[in-house]
C-alpha cells in the first residue's frame, strides 16, 4: 500500500474525508529524524574535501585537473541527475530509492576513502554524485507524503532546509576536525554510522511512497536532462573561475540547447518526467524561481566570506570555518519565526519581507573596510542568512504543497536542480562582480597575477600583499552591492508572482 492511495496515514480515531488534512503523528515525527540524516550528510559532502585536499594531494599526487574534478565530480554528478531519480522515486518507490541511494553512498563511502589513486578517487565521487541524487528528492517527496497538514508540513520543510543549510557548513568543520586525529580517508568514513542507522530503521519508519499510474521510465528524457545540466553548470562554473573562453562557452550553449530538447520532449511525452503544467502554475514555478535566486546569493557571497575569512584576516581553514557558522544563528531563530508568521500572512509578504533582510544584511556588509571588526561582519552575515532561509523555507513549502502527491519526487528534483544551478550563477555573477571590482582597485605596478586575485599576491611583496587585501576587500563589497540589489528583485518577484498563490 502507497501513501498516495492512503491519504490519511497518520491520522487519529475518527479521522475521514471531512475531518480536513490528516495529522501526522508521533510515528512521522520519528520518520522525519530518520530522513534528517542522509540529508545532513549528502549536504555535507558538497563542502568535506575542503580541508581534505592538501592531504589527498600529498597521498595520491594528482595532477591539476585531477585535483579539480576531485573536488567538482560530486556535485555535477548529483546536479546531473536530481531530476531523473526524482522522476524515478515516483515510479518504483520513494523509500526505495532512498535506501538503495544509502546503500550506495556507504558502499561509495568506503571506496572514497580507500582509494589509491587519483582516478578510483573520482569514481567513487561519481558513485557518492548517483547517491546523493537519489537521497535529495527522495527525502523532500517523503516529507510530502507524511506531512498532509499544510502548518506542520511548513514545520517539517523548516527543519529540513535548517539542515540542509547547516550540513554545507558543518563539512569543513567536521572535516577539519577527523583531520586533526585520523587521515584524509576519515571524512568519508563518518558517513558510514548514519547509512547503517538509516537502512535499519527506514523500513520500520518510512512507509512506501510512489505515484500512481507513473507509466514507462523515459531513459531518454533521462540522458538529455543529464547531457543538459552536466555542461550548462561546468561551463558557468567555468565562467567564475576563468572567465569568457571557448569551452565556458560550448558548455553554457550546449546546455541550453539540450534543455530546450528536454522541454520540448516533455510537451510531448503523455507521462513526461517533468509535469510542464505545474511549473507553469504560480505556486510552484514561482518557488523554484526566488528559490534559484536565493540561492544565487547565498553561494555567490560564501565564496567571499570564507576567503576574507582565511586570506584577509588571516585566520586559519579550520578557524575560518568555525566562524562560518555564526549566521547558523540567525537562521535557527528566524526560520521558524516566518514559518509561524505565514499562517496569519499570505506567506508572499513574508518571502518578500525575507529578500528584504537579507538585502539589508549584505547592505550592511558593502560598508565592510580593512577597519571593520570581525563581530560587525558576521552580524550582517547572522541578518542575510536569516533572510534568505526564511524565504527559502516557505518557497520551499509552498512548492511542494502544489505539486501533487504522486509527482512529489519530480517536483522536489526540480526544485533542487533549480537550487543547484542558482548557485552556479551566483558564482559566475557575483564572482565577476567581485574580480572586476578587484582589479580596479588594485595598482598597475603590481604583478598580473596580484591584478588578477588575492591568491596570485599571497607570494608577492608585503605592499602588493597588503593592496591586494584591501582590493578583495573592496570587491566583497561589490559583490554584496550586487546581492543586495538581486534581493530587492527576488522581493518584488515574489510579491509579484506568489501573493495569493498559497490560497490556491
Amino acid at each position: 500500500m502507497t501513501l498516495t492511495e492512503n491519504p490519511g496515514h497518520g491520522a487519529g480515531p475518527g479521522a475521514g474525508p471531512d475531518a480536513g488534512p490528516a495529522r501526522a503523528g508521533r510515528r512521522e515525527w520519528a520518520a522525519l529524524g530518520v530522513l534528517m540524516l542522509p540529508l545532513l550528510l549528502v549536504s555535507m559532502d558538497v563542502s568535506v574535501l575542503y580541508f581534505a585536499i592538501p592531504s589527498i594531494a600529498a597521498d595520491l599526487r594528482p595532477d591539476a585537473t585531477e585535483q579539480l574534478w576531485i573536488l567538482d565530480m560530486y556535485g555535477f554528478v548529483l546536479a546531473g541527475l536530481l531530476i531523473t531519480m526524482g522522476a524515478l522515486g515516483d515510479r518504483v518507490g520513494r523509500r526505495r530509492l532512498l535506501l538503495g541511494g544509502a546503500a550506495l553512498f556507504g558502499l561509495a563511502s568506503v571506496a572514497a576513502a580507500y582509494a589509491h589513486s587519483p582516478g578510483t578517487l573520482i569514481g567513487a565521487r561519481a558513485l557518492l554524485g548517483v547517491a546523493g541524487a537519489c537521497l535529495m528528492p527522495s527525502t523532500l517527496a517523503l516529507i510530502r507524503n507524511l506531512f498532509h497538514d499544510p502548518a506542520q508540513r511548513a514545520r517539517a520543510v523548516t527543519l529540513w532546509t535548517a539542515v540542509m543549510a547547516s550540513g554545507i557548513s558543518l563539512g569543513p568543520v567536521v572535516s577539519g576536525a577527523l583531520l586533526e586525529h585520523f587521515w584524509w580517508g576519515s571524512v568519508f568514513l563518518v558517513n558510514l554510522p548514519a547509512m547503517g542507522l538509516l537502512l535499519a530503521l527506514g523500513p520500520l519508519l518510512l512507509p512506501e511512497s510512489k505515484g500512481v499510474g507513473g507509466g514507462r521510465f523515459d531513459l531518454f528524457s533521462s540522458l538529455l536532462s543529464l547531457a543538459a545540466l552536466l555542461p550548462l553548470i561546468h561551463g558557468i562554473k567555468s565562467l567564475a573561475g576563468d572567465g569568457w573562453n571557448l569551452s565556458a562557452g560550448f558548455g553554457v550553449g550546449g546546455g541550453v540547447l539540450l534543455a530546450v530538447l528536454f522541454v520540448r520532449r516533455q510537451a510531448l511525452l503523455g507521462q513526461p518526467m517533468v509535469d510542464l503544467g505545474l511549473i507553469r502554475q504560480r505556486a510552484y514555478g514561482g518557488s523554484v524561481l526566488v528559490n534559484l535566486l536565493a540561492m544565487v546569493a547565498t553561494v555567490g557571497f560564501a565564496v567571499f566570506l570564507t576567503q576574507y575569512l582565511q586570506s584577509v584576516l588571516g585566520q586559519s581553514p579550520f578557524e575560518a570555518a568555525l566562524w562560518s557558522l555564526a549566521p547558523t544563528g540567525g537562521v535557527l531563530v528566524a526560520a521558524p519565526a516566518a514559518a509561524a508568521l505565514a499562517r496569519r500572512v499570505d506567506r508572499a509578504y513574508i518571502m518578500g519581507g525575507g529578500f528584504l533582510v537579507a538585502a539589508v544584511g549584505f547592505g550592511w556588509l558593502a560598508g565592510t573596510d580593512r577597519a571593520t571588526p570581525l563581530w560587525v561582519v558576521l552580524v550582517g552575515g547572522c541578518v542575510y542568512a536569516a533572510g534568505l532561509v526564511s524565504a527559502m523555507t516557505l518557497a520551499t513549502e509552498l512548492a511542494l504543497g502544489a505539486a501533487p502527491p504522486e509527482r512529489a519526487g519530480s517536483a522536489a528534483a526540480v526544485l533542487e536542480s533549480g537550487q543547484e544551478l542558482g548557485g552556479a550563477l551566483g558564482m559566475a555573477v557575483l564572482g565577476s562582480i567581485g574580480a572586476a571590482v578587484y582589479s580596479a582597485a588594485m595598482p598597475a605596478s603590481a604583478p598580473a597575477a596580484a591584478r588578477e586575485t588575492l591568491g596570485g599576491a599571497l607570494g608577492a611583496p608585503p605592499d602588493v600583499l597588503d593592496a591586494a587585501r584591501g582590493a578583495f576587500v573592496e570587491a566583497m563589497g561589490g559583490a554584496a552591492v550586487g546581492a543586495c540589489l538581486l534581493m530587492l528583485v527576488a522581493a518584488g518577484v515574489a510579491v509579484a508572482l506568489l501573493r495569493g498563490a498559497s490560497r490556491g
